[in-house]
């Protein structure tokens, strides 16, 4: 009986499977039976199972980086170990370190994915920032230039030259959210700068801010009338002051008013080795002075301005203008307005406007009840003035300023018969500068000159200074510098005018941030042109002020004056001793 077809077939093909390896060597020897055999070399490389097994492994481009020992490529793979069990771990007892290698630091490359250099060339990390957080700037790499350390922007006004104590003492830690130093944290605005920490802080009425205060002081007057013999007498005075500021974002209203009324317990003689003294009886003095300022910005470079002011005081003690055989100093008020524009070119700048004043005095009562009238005094006038500068560089601005003005009396002859209308102005030059917030200021020299109506009175003119100057020296220590000219009037006969000149320096000292020392020191001359008369006087005053908190102060004041006169009889000498509190908001 036969096989099945499919069963032939298969034992054919065992058949074929099994003969064929035998066959294809015995005939590739027979085709290069003339070619010279050669032998390859064993090497234990031929026999690695592994992948890459050809070429050594520190040579491998994917081999490992960590500064673990690495297993021969034919060893098998490790048995876990038991020891590594947590649970025998805390039943066995702990083995000594004596005689072991301490192993310190992460191994190489460990985490070089996030920083560092890798060798590998992974894709290293981005950090993960808060919505709102800046991104942080790359860091500088070989032959960039060295950072520059810039402060942050300040909107605290000046800068200080010097920190105070408190800036460097040990403060109480506060919250981050707090201190905005919260990632993702909007910046807090920042606040302004207190130059005084103990000054006031004033009111919101709606857009102005008010600041008022009030100072009561108390002491005594070795000579008040000035006279060449002293006569003294406690004194009072009472000082107030207000304050009010717009906090618009565009325009200007400032309100400045400050007053104070000297009084005194004791009366001076009515007369003096038998003629009346040139001293009222009654030498209680009001002094106010107060002016009202503002601005309309029309727009970026054109500017509308306009002054109200007032002025009510009486005549300084031993000035020649008072009267002898009066009962009281007359008062005298001057008071107008000023309206004018500022325009700005780029750099250059034009100042100008027109003024009207007037002058008024009260009448003066004598010690017999008789009144005097003060008519002849009273006068108008009508002025001018422009102002040119130019922005020469940050910190220097230079300029030039006219004025011209008349003056008519309400009564053409005074009392003497002199005719005192009369025309004038001056001319000046300077600059204001600011060297680093150390020196600021304003300084000008200029000639001034005045024509009178009157032939017999002579031209009154002369040289004028004018300026101010501020010195920071340190953060505890400042100097200021003042200077002024003024041509006044004068009922003297035959005297055309009186010119005045001012200088005062003050040196303002803080040995704490509540204690405060002034010491200033004023020099002035009163030349009576057409009379030969020249007074001079000198002035030392020194203040200690202790501030107990933002609305109580307290203050000491001495203060010495002198008026050296070339006409005999008239110098004289005073001293004023005085303490005070001030009040304020």
């Amino acid at each position: 009986m036969g096989s099945s077809p499919g069963t032939g077939r298969s034992k054919r093909a065992q058949f074929l499977r099994a003969a064929l390896p035998c066959l294809v060597p015995g005939l590739a020897l027979t085709v290069l039976g003339s070619v010279p055999a050669a032998g390859q070399s064993l090497t234990p490389d031929l026999f690695n199972p592994n992948r890459g097994g050809f070429a050594a492994p520190e040579t491998l481009p994917t081999r490992r980086t960590a500064g673990v020992p690495q297993a021969p490529p034919d060893a098998l793979p490790a048995l876990p170990d038991p020891n590594a069990d947590p649970r025998k771990a805390r039943e066995r007892p702990a083995t000594s370190r004596v005689g072991q290698v301490p192993t310190y630091g992460l191994p190489a490359a460990a985490g070089a994915s996030s920083s560092g250099y890798d060798s590998l060339n992974r894709k290293r990390q981005q950090p993960k920032l808060y919505p709102g957080q800046p991104k942080p700037k790359r860091a500088a790499g070989p032959g960039s230039p060295a950072p520059t350390t810039v402060p942050p922007p300040s909107t605290l006004g000046l800068p200080r030259i010097a920190p105070p104590p408190s800036a460097s003492a040990n403060k109480a830690p506060v919250p981050a959210a707090m201190a905005g130093t919260v990632p993702g944290q909007p910046l807090r605005r920042r606040l302004r700068a207190d130059d005084d920490a103990f000054g006031a802080v004033g009111d919101y009425a709606g857009s102005f801010l008010i600041k008022g205060g009030l100072e009561l002081s108390t002491g005594y007057d070795t000579n008040p009338a000035r006279l060449n013999k002293p006569i003294g007498s406690p004194v009072y005075v009472v000082a107030p002051d207000l304050l009010v500021m717009s906090d618009w974002e565009r325009h200007a209203l400032v309100a400045d008013l400050r007053g104070s009324f000297s009084g005194y317990t004791n009366n001076m003689p009515a007369t003096i080795d038998g003629f009346a003294s040139p001293s009222p009886v009654e030498i209680n003095r009001p002094d106010f002075t107060g002016h009202v300022d503002g601005r309309l910005d029309v727009d970026r470079d054109l500017k509308l301005t306009s002054q109200l002011r007032l002025r009510l005081a009486t005549d300084n003690p031993g000035s020649p203008n008072v009267q002898a055989g009066l009962q009281k100093y007359p008062v005298y008020a001057a008071y107008g307005t000023t309206v004018g524009f500022d325009q700005t070119f780029n750099r250059f700048q034009v100042a100008a406007g027109a003024s009207v004043d007037r002058t008024a005095y009260t009448d003066s009562k004598l010690t017999d009840g008789s009144t005097f009238s003060n008519g002849d005094r009273d006068f108008n006038q009508y002025g001018g003035i422009g102002r040119f500068s130019y922005d020469l560089k940050p910190g220097l601005k230079p300029f030039v300023e006219i004025q011209g003005d008349t003056r008519v009396h309400d009564q053409a002859a005074d009392r003497n018969g002199y005719f005192r209308d009369s025309n004038g102005g001056y001319a000046k030059v300077g600059s204001s500068f600011e060297f680093s917030r150390i020196l600021t200021g304003e300084i000008s020299v200029g000639y001034s000159a005045r024509n009178y109506t009157d032939p017999r009175l002579s031209q009154l003119a002369g040289f004028l200074t004018s300026g101010s100057l501020i010195w920071n020296a340190s953060g505890l220590t400042t100097v200021k510098f003042f200077t002024d000219t003024q041509i006044a009037e004068t009922t003297i006969p035959g005297s055309s005018g009186v010119l005045v000149r001012t200088y005062s320096a003050e040196v303002d000292h803080d040995f704490r941030r509540w204690l405060t020392a002034v010491g200033k020191f004023t020099y002035g001359t009163l030349d009576y042109q057409g009379q030969n008369r020249n007074d001079k006087t000198y002035s030392f005053e020194s203040n200690l002020i202790y501030k107990l908190n933002r609305n109580i102060w307290v203050k000491g004041t001495l203060r010495h004056d002198i008026l050296d006169s070339n006409q005999p009889g008239s110098s004289s000498q005073g001293t004023v001793v005085m303490v005070g509190v001030r009040l304020q908001n």
